[in-house]
């Protein structure tokens, strides 16, 4: 849960006026992104003390552009509130970023083909705190078929890509989210046991894939895969879903090998 930013700012001290470069906006501006950089290149939460030490900054320089970018929305506090956390702007930034102009449509013409391979609904997804955020989606042509919205955010503890999400997550982060989600029962196959979510997450992270049987939607089974970027990280997932009237939990098994290839494909697309 990320706590309320704090807008007291830090007490004033009678030290010697900074250099003319601490003060230029061009240069606040260059270390507001460079610390904004480091977050999301570390995918963690980081104290005031890190930040710092890291863009090798004095601690009040720090706390400075702390409060700022907390007060427009880029920066939130993490559980810990000592530490700080990408914010709801900056995450809403690399979503219209995501979905700017000839990369996106490279992505969505990689998804229409993976369609076209399995014939079912794909979508494309990353996570958004705590949650699963539809990047991108491609509908098959069938009747019976379930809509989510480009945008739209789905829960992590019982649909295929946000378990995948979890399971590739660092036990200790892991646990932690688990821990603070809430584990709503969403139909009779939700896994609502914190315990039973992380031995289904450990097993996700050997086999590399997850599903949801009916977890999320009775009725509806998928698989996801995960789309890692060219350092080798997870940054979002494939998944395929579609009614058990047309495809059981083993047909959407048999669609794995496809969905990765896509994955593959979209590693150079991010």
């Amino acid at each position: 849960m990320t706590r309320p930013a704090r807008t007291a700012a830090a007490k004033v001290s009678k030290a010697p006026v900074p250099a003319v470069e601490e003060t230029a906006s061009g240069s606040s501006a260059e270390r507001s992104l460079r610390l904004l950089a480091l977050l999301a290149n570390e995918g963690r939460a980081l104290s005031l003390a890190d930040l710092a030490a890291q863009l090798s900054l004095p601690k009040g320089t720090a706390h400075r552009i702390c409060t700022q970018l907390l007060a427009t929305g880029f920066l939130a506090r993490d559980v810990d509130e000592r530490s700080f956390t990408v914010g709801p702007a900056l995450r809403q930034l690399a979503f219209d970023t995501l979905n700017h102009g000839v990369v996106r449509g490279l992505r969505h013409e990689v998804l229409s083909e993976l369609v076209r391979q399995v014939g079912e609904t794909c979508n494309f997804t990353t996570l958004d705190g705590a949650q699963v955020l539809y990047l991108d989606r491609v509908e098959a042509q069938w009747p019976l078929r379930l809509t989510l919205d480009v945008g739209s955010h789905v829960p992590l503890h019982c649909t295929a890509s946000g378990k995948l999400f979890l399971a590739q997550m660092p036990k200790k982060e892991r646990d932690a989210v688990i821990d603070q989600i809430t584990l709503t029962r969403m139909t009779a196959n939700t896994i609502t046991d914190a315990g039973k979510l992380r031995a289904e997450c450990e097993g996700i992270a050997k086999r590399d894939y997850s599903s949801d049987r009916e977890e999320f939607i009775a009725g509806l089974v998928a698989v996801a895969v995960p789309v890692l970027d060219a350092a080798g990280q997870v940054r979002a997932a494939i998944a395929v879903h579609a009614p058990t009237a047309r495809m059981t939990m083993e047909d959407a098994v048999k669609r794995i090998g496809a969905l990765k290839e896509a994955a593959s494909r979209m590693t150079g697309l991010l």
